[in-house]
């Protein structure tokens, strides 16, 4: 299988709110939002390239997942925190290494002092995977990887 990740871009427009809602509809996420959080979503992503950036995965040319960060300064960390905010991949899509392949992209090209994301407490596959690139829990449902102990 031929996987690509991506940038966001104003033509995914349908393709991202559509995905979106199925994250939000979805066993990983115990709540709802409706269409309006999705639509402002997407602006924000076409309007900011410094802050909030968002990823399209691909697999053999197929829309698979996509994935929203964004980036903080945080003195905790001593540096710039990236922080992804949400990831999804379609069912059918699991387990092919995409999700793996996203965070070594994030790791490689988005300079940070801390990576960091958030995790629903029965969502034990995503929290495997996690572990196994590195992160550690936080004590409030939030996983980091600093970069130096990475």
């Amino acid at each position: 299988m031929n996987t690509d990740v991506r940038r966001i871009a104003p033509c995914d427009r349908e393709l991202f709110l559509e995905m979106s809602a199925e994250f939000y509809s979805s066993d990983a996420v115990l709540h709802d939002v409706d269409r309006s959080y999705h639509v402002r979503t997407f602006d924000e992503l076409m309007r900011s390239d410094v802050y909030l950036e968002g990823y399209i995965f691909e697999a053999d040319g197929a829309p698979a997942g996509y994935a929203l960060l964004d980036r903080m300064f945080s003195h905790e960390a001593g540096g710039i925190t990236v922080w992804i905010e949400e990831l999804y991949l379609r069912s059918e899509y699991r387990g092919q290494g995409i999700g793996r392949s996203f965070f070594e992209l994030i790791e490689k090209t988005v300079p940070a002092a801390r990576y960091r994301l958030e995790v629903e407490p029965d969502n034990l596959r995503a929290q495997s995977l996690y572990r196994r690139m590195g992160y550690e829990f936080l004590p409030y449902l939030q996983m980091i990887k600093d970069k130096d102990n990475g």
